[in-house]
């Protein structure tokens, strides 16, 4: 992502040269004349640097370098010439460091350079620190070379956190979860990762909830708003079934891959944003685009760094194991008193079956199973939907057989009753009833309340 400096102060001819020699150099830079609205801006922009002259119209400069050093960003301070004592204060404050008035444009901008640099050693110290903490979950991926290659291409995909990414593959086979894993591992992993739904609502609502409103520029929208694309400045947007985005908005989305600036509905005012976009879709976009339901130039721009991710059925049972092992890790701290293992005959069954629905699909029975086998070593088959009960049987499948007295039942129907059961045997006792069942007593509250139970 480009570099932001913030220039708090300075008169327009500073402004107008460094702002020229800046661009040059790929910096992007913005400006406030006074120390109040500095601040605020810095809350707002979250610049790399901060070049700030002292000599300011409301505040005290050594107010806003004190004010500004919390937030992390390295400040050059500007003072007038012979004004030695504010000079030897602001080092004491935290200045990167102290330039005399007038200032020469190559002596600035060596002195951002240097701030700069050790910005990006922070960031590369921060991100491998990040990869000691998050990459292990790479690693329910698999074992396989083809899935290992694909953990390696999203470790890359993380580090060009300026790219836009495209990630394919049917629904339920961990899209969403990769694209928080590149976010989590990336530069942006301390910025806000946002997701938004382009196959839900209408194109209106979808309009007013990525770009924001305008007082009035939305039939109910009765003060300013900001979208998702302006709550993820600096960070991350998973833009998922962009396949389905509709017609009228693509040209929009086009716009900000190309520019990075927008406009609220209704608005007039440019608004520039610094925002990664992964794209995520379980449609073939070539073949949208050949239908005419899908802009081409707007295919290239996502396709820029595609990811494909394949269904369940098209990997190696070592890594549906891998699948499954990090569902089991990743649910049982959730589900205390639940079993963690499933016995030979669960595990063949779960390795076994297609998974049309691929990991949502798996990980949905293990819960189930899970919660039904509350209190028991491992998971059993008989704690498994009857359709990989029957003999032979596979998730997804039809088949006879299977245990006859079986009344199939959904998740939120076990669960009930299992409430239903905890709250008999304590006599009411919502307390008791609440620690066998792993949850707080509020939670079970509000699950009695959901139920309806009569108790």
């Amino acid at each position: 992502m480009a570099d932001r400096l913030l220039l708090i102060g300075g008169d327009a001819d500073l402004l107008r040269a460094a702002g020229d020699s800046f661009e040059r150099l790929g910096y992007d830079l913005a400006r406030e004349a006074t120390g109040e609205r500095g601040v605020e801006a810095h809350h707002r922009l979250r610049p790399s640097v901060v070049i700030l002259e002292l000599s300011l119209p409301d505040v005290e400069g050594l107010e806003v370098l004190e004010r500004l050093q919390p937030e992390g960003a390295p400040v050059i301070v500007i003072t007038g010439e012979g004004d030695h004592e504010r000079t030897v204060r602001a080092m004491q404050l935290g200045a990167e460091t102290c330039l005399t008035k007038p200032v020469q444009l190559q002596h600035l901008a060596a002195a951002a350079a240097r701030a700069l640099e050790k910005v990006r050693l922070r960031r590369q110290n921060a991100l491998l620190r990040a990869h000691d903490n998050v990459a292990p979950e790479l690693g329910a991926l698999g074992v396989s070379p083809a899935m290992q290659e694909l953990a390696r291409q999203i470790e890359l995909l993380a580090a060009t956190d300026h790219s836009t990414v495209l990630l394919t593959g049917e629904s339920g086979t961990g899209k969403g979860w990769v694209a928080r894993i590149v976010h989590r591992l990336s530069p942006r992993a301390d910025e806000p990762f946002v997701e938004a739904n382009c196959g839900g609502p209408s194109a209106t609502l979808l309009d007013s909830e990525l770009f924001g409103d305008e007082t009035g520029g939305f039939v109910k929208a009765r003060e300013r708003r900001q979208g998702l694309l302006e709550l993820a400045d600096h960070g991350t947007i998973l833009l998922d079934e962009v396949g389905a985005l509709a017609a009228e908005l693509q040209p929009k989305l086009l716009e900000v891959l190309e520019t990075k600036t927008f406009r609220r509905v209704g608005g007039t005012r440019e608004l520039r944003i610094d925002t990664r976009l992964i794209a995520a879709t379980n449609r073939d976009l070539a073949s949208e685009v050949k239908a005419g339901r899908f802009r081409e130039d707007l295919h290239d721009r996502l396709n820029a760094r595609p990811m494909r991710l394949p269904p369940l059925r098209e990997r190696s049972r070592e890594d549906r194991l891998a699948v499954l092992t990090g569902i089991l890790a990743d649910l049982g701290p959730q589900m205390p008193g639940c079993p963690r293992t499933c016995t030979e005959e669960a595990l063949d069954r779960l390795l076994s079956a297609p998974w049309p629905g691929n990991v949502r699909e798996l990980r949905n029975a293990v819960e189930r199973a899970m919660i039904i086998a509350r209190g028991c070593a491992a998971i059993g088959l008989d704690h498994l939907p009857p359709d990989l009960r029957r003999s032979g049987g596979a998730g997804g499948a039809g088949g006879g057989g299977g245990d006859r007295r079986h009344q199939p039942q959904s998740l939120a129907e076990v669960e009930r009753q299992q409430i239903e059961r905890a709250l008999k045997f304590h006599g009411g006792n919502r307390t008791r009833a609440a620690q066998e069942l792993g949850i707080s007593r509020a939670t079970l509250i509000n699950k009695i309340k959901a139920y309806a139970l009569d108790l």
